[in-house]
């Protein structure tokens, strides 16, 4: 099993098999996804603001009926982020080019040390979970830590986790770290596993105050 193997792994060793595992562990939609459709509801305090949606087949979220654009472009965002993640790409279309080195295991599981084309990228994985992501993307780097997990039966999805963004170069933090909590249901009898609600938490941090948003997904009918 792979939590034998992951605290058995010494530091050094090659830990490819172990990482494609939970790689492959994470639930994806399967080809040909149709997109989907529903009623979205943004919360924030008092506030409250009710629309539609739709996902389409290209991932491309749009959403109507909400005046405030950036609320509009805050419930598009967090569908969209959704959506490339369900996307199914082989470990070796991902990771081909990377080599996988076994670092030292702590209660969050063993940490894996990137190198080649992803080096300076570092994951943790336990029990065929990432529970752990440091990536660089874009001249920034996101860490993210998995608390918690939904099981589809076709793979995992997190459930709850944070984020933090912070600078390649010095480490110092860019903005307050986010704590995140979702929720996921099957479209239909078999259907994809789709959002249907998330709560973000924020902290405060230089020129922002902390905040909180609810973000439901109601309604929700397949496309096609």
């Amino acid at each position: 099993m792979t939590q034998a193997l992951s605290t058995a792994t010494a530091p050094g060793t090659d830990c490819r098999a172990a990482f494609r595992a939970a790689y492959e562990n994470r639930y994806t939609w399967d080809p040909g996804f149709s997109g989907y459709q529903g009623r979205c509801v943004w919360i924030q305090g008092d506030r409250r603001v009710e629309g539609t949606f739709t996902v389409g087949s290209d991932l491309k979220a749009s959403v109507a009926g909400i005046d405030d654009p950036e609320v509009e472009k805050a419930i598009a965002s967090q569908l969209w982020e959704v959506a490339i993640h369900r996307v199914r790409r082989s470990f070796d279309q991902v990771h081909g080019e990377n080599t996988f080195t076994a670092g030292e295991t702590t209660d969050e599981g063993l940490e894996v040390i990137i190198g080649g084309k992803g080096a300076g990228d570092r994951y943790r994985i336990k029990n065929d979970v990432v529970t752990m992501v440091h990536r660089h993307i874009h001249g920034t780097v996101v860490t993210i830590h998995t608390g918690s997990t939904t099981d589809t039966g076709a793979g995992y999805l997190s459930k709850t986790y944070s984020s933090q963004y912070s600078d390649p170069a010095s480490g110092e933090a860019k903005g307050g770290a986010s704590s995140f909590e979702d929720q996921f249901s099957p479209l239909g009898e078999g259907g994809p596993w789709v959002l249907s609600s998330r709560r973000v938490r924020t902290e405060a941090s230089a020129g922002s105050e902390a905040s909180e948003q609810t973000f439901l997904f109601e309604d929700l009918q397949p496309l096609g």
